[in-house]
């Protein structure tokens, strides 16, 4: 048996799941197991001092930054500590060089090779029929009282995995336990299995009731299975994340979305329809971005009333190129002249806009946003922080946003939505690598709200990553 340490370095104010699912099997394994939610608790010091390895949750690309950090700090305090890296980032970390060779990273969708680098610390390695109806360890993590909400996944790597239903519903049994009023589900695509959907929606109804629940899903899903939301409505569905992206039909050709610039308010329309609102996310700088598009962008957003409704980081977001991008295998001649080189410190390919003033534009609106957060601006202030922004570095006069078209539910600060901003796809801040580099982290700090929702789903669903 060995004593194992998880640690978590963000997972946007939930109850980890990184930390949470590999815990439930190195435990049926027979280790002894800590973890720790740096996000929320201190340094953990005197518990390095006494494990035989520590394990890292790294399911995307904010959480692998900060891990990298984390992991020198370890390495610091205990260099002959045995390392693992878990998550979908985890490969991206293998060209860093941060990782000796008896340390591991594997993606954790095949749990084996995790209980196969533990069993040569201690324990024993289980077969694949000992793994099934493993609920998550969610008794090692901070109460729910602390986080912000909660996770239950169901698809992973890119793949079409029904869960089984009873193995769901234990899950948020156990939730529910601990206070929770409201499920997240972190799976790329809730409807990717329609059947499967319907029933865990009226599962949890019939369980739980009065408990709801968001989804992620794709604007082509969303109008292809149209007629369900209202059914998924009725059971609890409070909002839905989609990957909007941006208004430009060549960025999401380029993107390979799947759907049109028309078919973003077709989904808005469609949501709105029984009760339901959307949490867009943005990729508003890429290679392929014009100055006209952010403008578009933006009365978009001022035309169908989501100004409330999308998190002021994602005006920031920027192509994210990691090793292996289909991006990079298939590049059209704009990413080609974009792209500079390699950048171990940045997790991937850096690249340069055409137009210099649109890469200063990015900066200057990151900055924008990550001041506004610290100074909890309110978020249609914050807009009207960008738009201002963006009309002035173009030297445009701003006639002002457009009158919507389409109105949200209820006033804009009492939508539904998750309590912790979505910087899934930004860089992390300055204040969130202090936080790693201090000698004791505070015990009442708050979660950091800065640079992505759910995890595991993004580096596959809106970056078109492998």
């Amino acid at each position: 048996m060995a004593h194992l340490l998880l640690l978590s370095t963000y997972e946007l104010g939930e109850q980890p799941l990184g930390i949470a699912l590999p815990a439930a099997v190195l435990d049926a394994a027979g280790h002894e197991l800590s973890a720790t939610d740096l996000s929320l608790d201190t340094w953990p010091t005197n518990q390095l001092q006494q494990v035989d390895g520590v394990i890292f949750s790294v399911p995307m690309h904010t959480a692998l930054r900060l891990a990298v950090a984390a992991i020198k700090r370890v390495l610091t305090e205990c260099p002959q500590l045995p390392i693992a890296l878990v998550g979908l980032y985890a490969p991206v970390a293998e060209s860093l060089g941060v990782l000796r060779p008896e340390d591991l990273a594997t993606t954790g969708v095949d749990s084996l090779e995790l209980l196969d680098w533990t069993a040569q610390l201690g324990g024993k390695t289980l077969h694949a029929t000992e793994q099934e109806d493993i609920l998550p360890r969610r008794d090692l993590l901070p109460p729910l009282d602390r986080c912000r909400h909660c996770p239950v996944p169901l698809v992973f790597h890119g793949r079409s995995h029904a869960v089984d239903l009873d193995l769901v519903l234990g899950d948020i049994g156990q939730l529910v336990e601990l206070g929770a009023g409201h499920i997240h589900f972190a799976d790329p695509d809730f409807l990717n299995r329609p059947q499967h959907a319907r029933r865990v929606a009226k599962a949890i109804a019939h369980e739980h009731p009065g408990v709801s629940f968001d989804i992620t899903a794709k604007i082509s899903h969303l109008l292809r299975y149209r007629a369900l939301l209202a059914e998924l409505a009725e059971t609890g569905l409070a909002f839905v994340i989609s990957a909007f992206e941006s208004t430009s039909d060549l960025v999401l050709s380029r993107l390979d979305k799947g759907h049109s610039s028309l078919d973003l308010g077709e989904a808005v329309k469609a949501l709105r329809a029984v009760g339901v609102e959307p949490r867009p996310s943005l990729l508003p700088f890429t290679p392929w971005t014009t100055r006209q598009d952010l403008i578009e962008l933006l009365d978009f957003v001022a035309s169908y009333d989501l100004v409330w409704n999308v998190d002021p980081v994602q005006y920031a977001i920027r192509l994210l190129l990691p090793p292996g991008s289909l991006l990079l295998v298939d590049e059209d001649v704009e990413t080609r002249a974009a792209l500079v080189g390699y950048n171990a410190e940045e997790l991937g390919y850096t690249w340069k806009h055409a137009d210099p003033l649109l890469d200063d534009l990015q900066r200057e609106i990151s900055n924008t946003v990550e001041q506004a957060t610290r100074d909890d601006v309110r978020t249609d202030a914050t807009y009207a922080q960008i738009r201002a922004l963006v009309f002035s570095t173009f030297d445009l006069h701003d006639p002002g946003p457009p009158t919507p078209i389409n109105a949200g539910r209820g006033d804009g600060p009492s939508r539904p939505r998750l309590s912790e901003s979505w910087f899934c796809c930004a860089e992390p801040t300055k204040e969130q690598f202090k936080r790693l580099a201090d000698a004791r982290l505070s015990d009442t700090e708050p979660v950091a709200v800065t640079l992505g929702v759910a995890a595991e789903h993004q580096a596959l669903q809106i970056r078109r990553y492998p």
